[in-house]
């Protein structure tokens, strides 16, 4: 099972097979539940100081899920604890419910298979726990499983519960879904609009409203039977005057895999064009979540070419930015900064200046993003935009999760708020356009080229289990190799080179030690005449799978120079992991 602050995740299917759609868990994973919750409520009594604190349960569309909540529900019962069960939840709706709360018990393997599951754990900020809090509950977790007889002292925990209080539980779940449906829309507003006044919300969204009906929005959805199906998605749009078209619109009936990529991103692409077809002319965004619905890449209808186009996901995240930063610019707002993960191209660092925002980096990990926001914040920074671009994964402030809808928003407001557009086109010295589209707006980004997240060749598997002894061969291979490809570097423009690491929510710049990344991110980059950044390549082990990531991000459109510079990465990590002793 994987043990890491953005979540424990473990093929939960009884049989072990990561695509299998069984309901049934077995034993074992019944008895890690517990063992789940058990921890959980002590840290959560701990943090409050109260006997019986008040905490949520909340579970993605997975067949799993039920069984890993039963399970969680009834430790909680045992271990004191007022449990508040909303059933199929998305998780930024669960994490806005949360904020009333004392803590809340999330089950998702958010983008894995179908046959994974996972937990987890909040306070009542908003968000997961940090990689140190975590870290607490992994180590008397692990005891706990690594007793004489911990499945039997796992069962132990829950014998003897009154039926009563559990069946209670179950039927309150209608009405703490209606709660939290209620707290998730109101949070979204708030969000949307960075204002929990209720007239500033009001403005702004009269103001896109009236602007939807001139300049007609609809949204396609495939959903995916994601916990999504279940949330406020086509309530809240319609309340704000954009249309909602929805495929796979069935909690639970996942119709094909979770992941949220290009390959999965095709069903939302043909429903478009089939809808454009049919004369729906509105038909002009598109969002997939994943299965606990915090994350949801983006097609949109190309008008120039006349048919749906899947944006890749650091499009996705460079669009959100964009669109929020020309916000904050246009509500005053003072001293802006984005905190991106290591690997977000460096194409956010050429939109935030041209707002004179500052570019702040952490490793990959939501948690970690999140944790480098506050601190940011807490030097006096105003962080309204924040995430993953490697993946596309958008985060709003006060949000401290991804959210589709804010993703969304993000866009509509720049299509429908035509001052934020002229902003940018007067800050980046392009045209601006009276009628313009989503593909103007797109043809304007710097140029760059980045690996995808999702292709083949940004996965690696890497034998060698310490990840710093792995890279400090590297270093040892990358400084021979240097030398020797001093044309074939020169050809592409590159002069020099600076080594930077990401560990939690601190980067160093300038590091001459490769080792010293550890599990954190290592990052080169590559540097031109007058040492500005021209690429980068980049390496990190994954937190949630078993896989060593890379990438290359190449100013640009220079596929032929991303395709080069990967390519010697790998040849280079493979070389190190082959060296080990």
């Amino acid at each position: 099972m994987i043990l890491s602050a953005s979540g424990w995740r473990k093929v939960f299917a009884i049989g072990g097979q990561e695509q299998d759609k069984t309901s049934m868990i077995g034993e074992d994973n019944i008895a890690i539940s517990i063992y789940a919750a058990k921890v959980f409520a002590d840290y959560v009594k701990k943090q409050t100081g109260k006997e019986k604190p008040e905490i949520l349960v909340g579970m993605d569309a997975r067949p799993t899920g039920p069984a890993i909540a039963e399970a969680a529900i009834k430790t909680f019962v045992s271990e004191n604890v007022n449990v508040k069960f909303a059933g199929i939840t998305a998780a930024p709706e669960i994490m806005a419910f949360s904020r009333g709360s004392d803590g809340f018990m999330y089950i998702s393997a958010s983008h894995n298979p179908v046959g994974h599951n996972g937990i987890k754990f909040g306070l009542n900020a908003g968000g997961v726990l940090n990689g140190t809090e975590n870290g607490k509950l992994v180590k008397e977790f692990t005891a706990l499983c690594e007793q004489d007889e911990a499945q039997k002292k796992a069962f132990d925990l829950i014998q003897g519960i009154e039926e009563k209080k559990i069946a209670q539980i179950y039927e309150e779940r209608p009405a703490n879904k209606a709660k939290a449906l209620e707290s998730y829309r109101a949070f979204l507003k708030w969000t949307i609009s960075a204002s929990e006044e209720e007239e500033s919300q009001k403005r702004i969204f009269e103001l896109l409203k009236k602007a939807a009906s001139k300049k007609k929005i609809s949204v396609v959805v495939d959903m995916n039977g994601s916990a999504r199906a279940d949330s406020v998605d086509e309530d809240f749009f319609a309340e704000n005057g954009i249309g909602f078209y929805a495929i796979h619109n069935k909690a639970g009936e996942i119709a094909h895999e979770i992941i949220p990529e290009a390959e999965n991103l095709i069903y939302v692409a043909q429903e478009m064009e089939r809808l454009q077809k049919m004369g729906h002319s509105d038909a002009v965004l598109g969002y997939m979540p994943d299965c606990d619905g915090d994350r949801g890449n983006i097609v949109y209808w190309d008008d120039k070419e006349k048919k749906a186009v899947i944006l890749k996901a650091q499009q996705v995240f460079s669009l959100s930015v964009l669109s929020e930063l020309a916000y904050q610019n246009y509500l005053g707002k003072e001293k802006p900064c984005v905190v991106v993960n290591c690997p977000t191209s460096m194409r956010i660092e050429e939109i935030a200046g041209k707002f004179g925002a500052q570019v702040f980096r952490a490793e990959v990990g939501e948690a970690n993003v999140v944790n480098l926001a506050a601190e940011k914040r807490a030097e006096g920074f105003d962080v309204r935009i924040f995430g993953e671009g490697s993946n596309g994964g958008t985060i709003t402030y006060p949000s401290a999760v991804r959210d589709p809808i804010n993703t969304v928003f993000a866009i509509i407001k720049l299509l429908n708020i035509k001052e934020l557009y002229e902003t940018w086109c007067k800050k980046s010295n392009c045209e601006c356009k009276d009628n313009y589209t989503l593909t103007d707006i797109l043809a304007s980004l710097p140029a760059y080229t980045t690996t995808g997240v999702s292709d083949p060749r940004a996965v690696l598997h890497i034998e060698t289990k310490d990840h710093g002894e792995l890279k400090a061969r590297f270093q040892k291979i990358f400084e021979k190799q240097w030398i020797k490809q001093k044309v074939f570097l020169e050809n592409y423009g590159i002069f020099s080179y600076e080594c930077d690491i990401t560990n939690g929510t601190k980067e160093i710049r300038g590091e001459t030690d490769f080792r010293k990344s550890g599990k954190g991110g290592l990052k080169i980059k590559f540097l031109g005449r007058t040492s500005t950044p021209v690429a980068f390549i980049w390496m990190r082990g994954s937190g949630t799978e078993p896989v060593f990531r890379i990438m290359c991000d190449v100013k640009g459109n220079n596929s032929e120079m991303e395709k080069a510079l990967l390519c010697w990465e790998t040849e280079m990590l493979k070389e190190a992991d082959k060296n080990q002793q």
